[in-house]
Formats: C-alpha cells, sequence, structure tokens
C-alpha cells in the first residue's frame, strides 16, 4: 500500500521492517541465539563502525547489490540496539524512528514550512541554529560552535570536521595554509608522513589526534574572545 504525506510525496510501506524485528525479537528470546543473547549495547558499538566502512567499499565500488546487503547489515545494528533499548524499557525502534522523522521535518523548515533559503550555506546556518535551540538548556547543550564532533571519528576526518567548523563560525580566515601543492603530491606527502611516522615507531594517528586537540583548545578560546567583542590575534598557524 502507499500512504500519501502532506507534501504529496507518495511512500511505498511493506511488513519487511515488521519482519525484521520479530527476528530481532526471536533471537533475543530465551529460545534464540546464544550469541545475540549475550550481546549488549557496548559489545556490539564497533560492529556498526565496521558496517559503515563495509557500506563504504560497496558505494566506491558502485555496487548496488553489495550496496543493499550492506545497508541491511547496518539496519540490523539499528534494530539490535533498538532490541535492546525495548528490553531495558528505554526506547524501541518506533521511538528511534519517529525520533529521526521529527528531526527532520523541524529542521527543514525551507522544505516543511515557509522559511526561503537561496543557498545550501544556508540551509547549514539554518540547521546549527535549530540544532542549538533543541538542545539548549539540556545535558546535551552546544554552546560552542565547534561542539558535536564524534571523538571516535578517525583522526584526519575528526581534523577536516573541526576545520569546517571552525572556517563556518569565521574562527579562521579562509586561505590555504602553508604553501600550495597539488593533490597528488598533498597525498604522497600525507604517505611519506605516515611512512616516516612508522619507521620511528609513532603512530601518525595518535600525532595528529593530540595535534588536533591543542588546536581545538585554541580555538575555543579565540571563539570566547570573540563572545567578549575582543578581536583574537590572526592566526599564523592556518
Amino acid at each position: 500500500m502507499y500512504h500519501e504525506r502532506a507534501d504529496s510525496v507518495e511512500v511505498k510501506t511493506t511488513s519487511a521492517i515488521n519482519d525484521l524485528l520479530s527476528v530481532m525479537a526471536r533471537l533475543r528470546s530465551p529460545k534464540g541465539c546464544p550469541w545475540d543473547r549475550e550481546q549488549d549495547h557496548y559489545t556490539l558499538r564497533w560492529h556498526a563502525v565496521e558496517e559503515v566502512y563495509e557500506l563504504l567499499d560497496a558505494i566506491e565500488a558502485g555496487d548496488d547489490h553489495e550496496m543493499a546487503e550492506e545497508l541491511g547489515d547496518l539496519l540490523l545494528q539499528v534494530v539490535f540496539h533498538c532490541q535492546l533499548g525495548r528490553e531495558r524499557g528505554a526506547f524501541d525502534f518506533d521511538e528511534v524512528a519517529r525520533h529521526i522523522t521529527d528531526k527532520l521535518i523541524r529542521r527543514h523548515p525551507h522544505v516543511f514550512g515557509d522559511l526561503r533559503v537561496k543557498d545550501v550555506d544556508q540551509v547549514w546556518a539554518n540547521w546549527e541554529k535549530i540544532k542549538r535551540a533543541e538542545k539548549h538548556g539540556t545535558r546535551h547543550a552546544r554552546p560552542s560552535s565547534l561542539d558535536g564532533i564524534p571523538r571516535h571519528l578517525p583522526a584526519l576526518l575528526r581534523a577536516e570536521k573541526l576545520l569546517k567548523k571552525a572556517r563556518r563560525a569565521k574562527l579562521l580566515n579562509h586561505a590555504a595554509p602553508g604553501r600550495k601543492l597539488t593533490k597528488v603530491r598533498l597525498s604522497r606527502h600525507l604517505f611519506e608522513l605516515a611512512a616516516y611516522a612508522q619507521s620511528r615507531g609513532w603512530s601518525a594517528e595518535d600525532l595528529l589526534r593530540a595535534e588536533i586537540l591543542k588546536e581545538e583548545q585554541r580555538l575555543r578560546k579565540r571563539e570566547t574572545l570573540f563572545a567578549q567583542n575582543k578581536k583574537p590575534p590572526i592566526s599564523d598557524k592556518m
């Protein structure tokens, strides 16, 4: 059957998700699978990460069959955690699905409301503004524009995320840092840096994480100065 939504977009609904929820509940039942029964949120935490990376491989390979399979594996992680939450009386799949549906509608007033935007930059600005308002006054409040970066992100990805947030908050100038390099030379340079670190017995990942922490602290101090209407010194590092 089809359910027509307010925006006239038709979405096909099936019993497939209910079948999946039932299978997961059976696996966790007293007569279910011993492995599934002994899992909890903590023991499953890295399984979702692994599934995301396998999905990335499928996407980059352009393999639709593999992509569908890996999306299913990732969905299983969501359903597994929802079953655990239901058993604890904390949350269930319906609550999780409703939460993300409401969030998408709330954070897209230019689609589901009367707000007008001229470009993607305005979309992002509104998204961040709404997000801050949602979390204001809660233990998840994000007073800093640099908040909300997952600490378990790989170091290079975390660095890129930090830089993107800092530039959007105008904590960095837009000039390209350091010397100019082509993509080829830069990629080679990154690999050589990792190889050099490895040859010295160092972890390039750990070194970059430590540097990111120092840089984030510096940027947060700059943000505080902005908030106090004190002009921070121009960064010469980036």
